[in-house]
Order: structure tokens, then C-alpha cells, then sequence
């Protein structure tokens, strides 16, 4: 069953990536089997790669992946997940000696470069992911999307929200790091059909619903003000739970209702806030952890600071798409070579999660992995 499965999927694959989808095909295959890569050329050597090396880039050069038809691929695949979770966020693909390629524009790092700063030169990625799995480490993308100099990572991953929402058969819940914990994405995303679980900042500020009109004045668009950082602007919370986890130890959390950001004050939001305490003492671990939690159906409380956890499968897949995918690897010269060549990471990873469980899994020794 798993096997005609990946070969129907493989047969439906071939069909959406337009011209010189024999050489485009045999590259991906290629990339699945091949280890170690220097350049793109290396590819070629490959032995099922069955032509010269310059087929490689003359088939990333005339190819023409159709990301609609893909999409609708992978999702067939996700037809028996009752409430999909997806995770979405952005990465950088660097070229800072790439003088002419064009689009290039300043991308964050989440660490400083040799040159001290965590900002270089290069692409920005937007990806909108299928969290499969509670536990382990797989994500699997439904598009992975160059992020244009007019457009920014937060209106970006709404629109490509809503591309995929406009498919799914169940309305999923959609995670998001504290970069998109603001006003921007909570009004961009309102119309959409999923549920919102983000990160916010602790320096944040959020407000009250207003107090009833007394009749006099303008009517007040804000409550009153609940500082992150300040606990003295606290008020009593909704819910409040302990429990003992097996790894973090003891954890307290705590939930208010009918916050709003002060941007987008027609929206209102769960708070939520998840503290990791010293099992003997009870004083804090670690900083603190704030979500918020905008949709109609709401996990319970001990459920949804787990859930968010999800999220950071999708690191682990830029790590895969990076250091196995050889996904940054190739100096190509134009924006729509290099998003020809990011259209493929979703498709091999794909593959890579349908054949899992047709191959044995064999782990290197530890010298070799360091190697």
C-alpha cells in the first residue's frame, strides 16, 4: 500500500513540473541519493542522473513547476488529518557576493555573521508547512515561496494561508513565531478560515475589552492595559493550572480572555502564559512564555502550550533543506532559476516522508556524522 502510494504520488509529481520534466525528475532523484554536493554540477555524477552535467542547468533553466497542482499533490496526501497543523515562517537564502542577482534584499539571522551583524544579503523564503506528527522532528511543506523586495514576511505567510485554507476539507490551526505575533497578521489573517496560535514578545502591551458606553463622549475603543513585563497591570486570570511534565518539570499556566492588540481592537485574543518552575524552590526557570490564541475552537490549557511546540519542526526542516537538500548550495543567476530550483525541497521532501516507512532506517557512526 505505501509503495503504490509514493509511486502514484511520483507519477503525479512528474506531470507538474512542465518542460524538461525527464531531466528535472532525474535531479531530484539525484539530490535524494547524493550526500555530499560543492556545486550543482556535482549532481551530474550521480548515477541516476542519466545524462552530461549541463542537463542539470539547462533543466533548472527550462523547467516550470506548477505550485497550484503541487500543492493540491500534497495536500491528497494530508486527506485523513481531522484538524491539520500547520506552521508558517521564513528563512534566508544568502548571496552576498552575488552582485547581480536581482531582487536581493536584507534578511535577518537568527545568529551574527563572521562580520558581527545578524543581518546579510540574499533571498528571503517564505514556507507554510504540514506539521504531521505530535512528536519528532518532520514538516512538510505545501509552498515555499520566494519573499519579494515589495512584499514582507507577515503578509506574505497570510496570503499564502489563505491560498491553502481555500483547499483544505478541515479548518486547520495555523502556529507562528513572535515575529508574527502583532496587529498586521491578526487582521490580515481574519477572514480566513483557520485558527491562529502565536508567540508575542514579553515587551508587549495588549488591552481590555472597552468598558459599556456611558453615553457621554466618544466611545472608548480600549479597556484597560495588560503589560507583559509589568505584573503589577495583571489582573486575576480566567483559568490557572500546574502540572509535573516529564522532561520540563514543573509548569504553571495561566489564561486571560478578550485581549486585543491595539491595532486590530475589533479582534479579540486568548493570553496565555506558560512558566517553567524549579521543582523544590518554585521560583522561575526560564523566561516565560506568552501565546495568544485567536479561532473558535481552543484546545484545553494543558494542551495548547504543547501544541505551539509543534512549530519548531519547521526549523528542523530549513536545517534539512539546507544541509541535506542542498537547497543553498547552487550560485545560480536569476530569481527564477533559484525559485525553480526551491520549488523542488517541498517535492523531495515529500517523497522522503511517503518512502520512511518503506526503507530501514541504517544511522552512520557517530565518527562518520562528524566527519
Amino acid at each position: 500500500m505505501k509503495f503504490e502510494q509514493l509511486r502514484e504520488f511520483r507519477q503525479l509529481a512528474y506531470q507538474c513540473l512542465g518542460q524538461a520534466k525527464d531531466a528535472t525528475f532525474e535531479l531530484a532523484d539525484a539530490v535524494m541519493t547524493t550526500r555530499h554536493v560543492s556545486c550543482l554540477g556535482d549532481l551530474a555524477l550521480n548515477p541516476l542522473f542519466r545524462r552530461e552535467w549541463s542537463s542539470v542547468y539547462e533543466a533548472l533553466q527550462d523547467c516550470r513547476p506548477d505550485r497550484e497542482q503541487l500543492m493540491q499533490l500534497y495536500i491528497q496526501q494530508m486527506s485523513e488529518v481531522e484538524r491539520p497543523v500547520l506552521a508558517i515562517d521564513h528563512t534566508a537564502w544568502l548571496r552576498p557576493h552575488a552582485r547581480t542577482l536581482k531582487e536581493r534584499t536584507y534578511e535577518h539571522q537568527p545568529t551574527a555573521l563572521p562580520h558581527g551583524i545578524p543581518v546579510g544579503i540574499g533571498q528571503g523564503y517564505s514556507t507554510i508547512a504540514l506539521i504531521p506528527e505530535s512528536s519528532g522532528s518532520w514538516a512538510l511543506p505545501l509552498r515555499h515561496e520566494r519573499i519579494t523586495s515589495w512584499d514582507n514576511p507577515i503578509s506574505f505567510g497570510a496570503q499564502q494561508l489563505a491560498q491553502v485554507c481555500q483547499d483544505l476539507q478541515n479548518r486547520p490551526i495555523a502556529l507562528f513565531d513572535s515575529e508574527y505575533g502583532c496587529a498586521p497578521l491578526v487582521k490580515a489573517t481574519a477572514a480566513i478560515a483557520a485558527d491562529k496560535l502565536m508567540r508575542i514578545r514579553s515587551n508587549r502591551c495588549l488591552w481590555s475589552t472597552p468598558p459599556t458606553y456611558s453615553g457621554k463622549g466618544r466611545p472608548k475603543i480600549h479597556g484597560q492595559q495588560f503589560r507583559l513585563n509589568d505584573s503589577q497591570s495583571w489582573w486575576e486570570p480566567e483559568q490557572a493550572l500546574e502540572s509535573v511534565e516529564p522532561k520540563l518539570g514543573k509548569i504553571r499556566l495561566k489564561k486571560w480572555d478578550d485581549l486585543h492588540f491595539r491595532g486590530s481592537p475589533k479582534h479579540p485574543m486568548t493570553l496565555i502564559l506558560v512558566e517553567r518552575l524549579e521543582t523544590v524552590t518554585g521560583r522561575l526557570n526560564s523566561q516565560p512564555l506568552w501565546l495568544v490564541w485567536v479561532g473558535i475552537q481552543m484546545p484545553s490549557l494543558a494542551e495548547i502550550w504543547q501544541l505551539y511546540l509543534r512549530r519548531f519542526a519547521l526549523e528542523h526542516w530549513y536545517r534539512l533543506a539546507k544541509q541535506t537538500l542542498h537547497w543553498t548550495v547552487p550560485k545560480l543567476s536569476t530569481p527564477e532559476q533559484c525559485e525553480r530550483w526551491s520549488d523542488l525541497m517541498p517535492l523531495l521532501t515529500w517523497q522522503l516522508w511517503l518512502a520512511k516507512d518503506l526503507v530501514r532506517e541504517i544511522r552512520l557512526p557517530q565518527a562518520l556524522v562528524s566527519a
